[in-house]
């Protein structure tokens, strides 16, 4: 049975830093491409960025610059640093998993709340 489990959420003030983490079991945690996705309040799901199973990177414009993805395939573990926080950061993040070569995120976490307010 596949599972995402995401930590590391938690209340910032703006231009402050927060580490997500994405840790993944049931799978062959090196075949998958990850993502992250993030929702807010009346908003609709988008998407944040992704590293892929060779390693590169991809980013939404909206956080170009100011977050980083990188995996431990050792740890089976994602993560999501996101520096510069803003208030329009705050939502619930998601991380995702695709096999490689696959359009479609099969797999999904349970979310965890980001909130940057003073």
């Amino acid at each position: 049975q596949v599972q995402l489990v995401e930590s590391g959420g938690g209340l910032v003030q703006p231009g402050g830093s927060l580490r997500l983490s994405c840790a993944a079991s049931g799978l062959t945690f090196s075949n998958y491409d990850i993502a992250w996705f993030r929702q807010a309040p009346g908003s609709e799901r988008e998407f944040v960025g992704a590293i892929y199973r060779s390693g590169n990177t991809y980013f939404a414009n909206s956080v170009k610059g100011r977050f980083t993805i990188s995996r431990d395939n050792a740890k089976n573990t994602v993560y999501l640093q996101m520096n510069m926080l803003k208030p329009e950061d705050t939502a619930v993040y998601y991380c995702a998993a695709r096999q490689t070569g696959k359009s479609e995120y099969d797999y999904w976490g349970q979310g965890t709340q980001v909130t940057v307010s003073s």
